[in-house]
């Protein structure tokens, strides 16, 4: 490609390299490396091509960057939703921990969609990612063939495997469920129901957890079970609490899916002179801020939700590396957090 005198390329516009090399005084080779390898770089050098940088806004090319050393500089981040807060606190730790390494983060919303997920990773593993992000365990066989053959690194978040071929990150969300029942089972709730709603395999592996305590204690009806695949919305919540208490003789304790649910079922209650916890008892899952502010104040599962992130973007990196991890599976787990609506 031609060049102009002052080194930048005639089609783009761009200062090149070449550009900041001799701005700083220094080798081009000398630059390459103060950007791609500081620590191999004196410091006095690097500051200087540092500061040719900033003079001169040079940006450098990630592509050819990338063809020149196999590497791209670009993780992958798939999630199922941009909105929920639990996966804007995910996508802070995992921003966090891969900020001090310069990487570019591809993020894609899947929409709790399998078909979704695979089009976004087909599109992509176009940009030849150094790692992939994934959320939950299961996906589609497109999916699994595309990383089976790319040998990209990936870890798992938001649930533990026990898959020796997977590296994943997260907490049992079964024994959650499980935890949860078993500790309203305790209070001497004895009519449980299950509120789910978007039905994806975290509500559904809480929904199996559910089951399995209500088992246990010879407790377990079909009736008490509400679940939907609709979307989850507060406007869902009371909708399907209205319900509930019309259709389930001696329902005395509802375990929803999700924190939101959980608040829209006891604003439900307050506006129709339901007394929560004493007529009713609500409790909801992931421990979102307003849960411990609401009155009466919701019992929940806490999560780790934005360590999740960070140990997952921090695995990934030791996979990246070629080292292996010291743990394949890391349990962060969860906690009951007992308060007043439950």
């Amino acid at each position: 490609m031609s060049k102009t005198s002052n080194g930048r390329s005639r089609a783009s516009g761009r200062v090149t390299l070449a550009e900041v090399a001799t701005h700083a005084g220094v080798a081009t080779m000398t630059a390459s490396r103060a950007i791609s390898q500081p620590e191999l770089v004196s410091t006095l050098l690097r500051e200087r091509v540092e500061k040719a940088i900033a003079e001169l806004g040079y940006v450098p090319n990630q592509a050819a960057r990338a063809l020149a050393s196999s590497r791209s500089n670009v993780i992958v981040v798939l999630v199922p939703s941009l909105s929920n807060a639990v996966f804007t606190a995910v996508l802070a730790g995992i921003q966090d921990a891969l900020d001090p390494y310069g990487y570019q983060i591809l993020i894609g919303n899947t929409r709790y969609s399998g078909s979704e997920e695979e089009k976004l990773l087909n599109v992509y593993m176009q940009s030849n990612p150094d790692g992939i992000l994934l959320s939950g365990l299961s996906h589609s066989k497109g999916v699994e063939t595309m990383l089976a053959t790319s040998h990209v690194p990936v870890v798992s978040m938001m649930d533990i495997s026990s898959d020796p071929g997977r590296v994943s990150v997260g907490f049992s969300q079964t024994q959650a469920g499980y935890q949860m029942t078993r500790y309203l089972l305790g209070k001497g709730y004895l009519r449980i129901g299950f509120m789910g709603a978007q039905l994806d395999e975290r509500t559904l592996k809480r929904l199996e957890g559910y089951r399995m305590a209500m088992t246990e204690a010879g407790r377990r009806d079909p009736i008490l079970e509400m679940t939907v695949p609709d979307p989850s919305t507060i406007a869902l919540g009371a909708e399907l609490v209205e319900r509930m208490i019309d259709t389930i003789p001696g329902l005395d304790a509802i375990f929803c899916c999700n924190d939101d649910l959980a608040h829209s079922a006891i604003f439900h209650c307050q506006r129709h002179g339901i007394a929560v916890p004493q007529q009713l008892a609500i409790c909801g899952f992931n421990d979102l801020p307003a849960s411990a502010l609401m009155y009466p104040s919701c019992t929940t599962i806490a999560t780790p939700r934005y360590q999740i992130g960070y140990e997952a973007a921090t695995l990934l990196q030791t996979l990246i590396k070629g080292e292996k991890p010291l743990h394949q599976h890391v349990d962060l787990g969860f906690t009951v957090m007992a308060r007043e609506s439950a």
